[in-house]
């Protein structure tokens, strides 16, 4: 079956979660608006009635539309093997990416402390308190939480020794904030050695390092979650 995942065409963003996964599982996958346009992204969020998606990213699978980050992980985890196979598992894995998704908003809330409708540039004093707030409180505890759940996972990935869509969803976290912080990033890897050491466990794998090397991974911006500003990575 061909996939069909729908995503602005520009960025990384919540979609990129989705396409790492995707491209672990060498699944066959089509990325609508990146080859189609815009368009055909939003006549399609258009005609679905009864159960449409709210907002990009979704996936079409078969007859199936999915839409939110986890919820469309949790469905390929199943059925890529990226996922326990038992339900107790399963549900343990999608927990730790609803996690995740909490700390991508985050994340953006650190360039966008007072709305996502207004310009940086309207918030920007704003945005350097949420940010040294984010560093001082919110970094820690959840990357904290996670470097422990790896050194007590008893294995080199968070569930142990077998690879999931969380490990693939926290190598784009450390990619991510390598990019839009930079120089605060250097420092506080020291205190997370298990999920840097993940970060390039995961993309020494060779279809991820495919895919990393390829015209398919569209580069940080911007636009997107992770944005780097300099006055902000002091």
């Amino acid at each position: 079956m061909r996939y069909e995942l729908y995503y602005w065409p520009s960025i990384q963003g919540r979609g990129e979660y989705v396409r790492l996964a995707l491209e672990e599982a060498g699944a066959d996958y089509l990325d609508v608006a990146r080859l189609r346009g815009v368009p055909a992204m939003m006549r399609m969020m258009e005609g679905q009635s009864g159960t449409p998606p709210f907002a990009p990213p979704f996936l079409k699978a078969g007859k199936v539309v999915i839409g939110q980050t986890a919820n469309i992980l949790f469905y390929l985890g199943a059925r890529h093997a990226l996922a326990p196979k038992a339900e107790a598992g399963r549900l343990w894995v999608h927990q730790l990416q609803l996690t995740i998704t909490d700390f991508v908003l985050e994340v953006h809330d650190t360039h966008h402390p007072i709305g996502p409708s207004l310009y940086y540039e309207d918030q920007k004093s704003e945005a350097k308190k949420r940010t040294q707030e984010f560093w001082d409180e919110r970094v820690p505890k959840y990357l904290g939480y996670f470097e422990r759940l790896l050194d007590g996972s008893g294995g080199h990935y968070v569930t142990g020794r077998r690879l999931t869509y969380v490990d693939m969803s926290l190598f784009q976290l450390v990619e991510g904030l390598r990019y839009a912080f930079p120089k605060r990033m250097k420092t506080f890897e020291r205190k997370i050695p298990g999920l840097r050491e993940l970060h390039d466990r995961v993309a020494a794998r060779p279809k991820i390092a495919a895919y990393l090397a390829s015209e398919r991974r569209i580069p940080f911006n911007e636009d997107g979650i992770f944005r780097h500003y300099k006055e902000l990575d002091v």
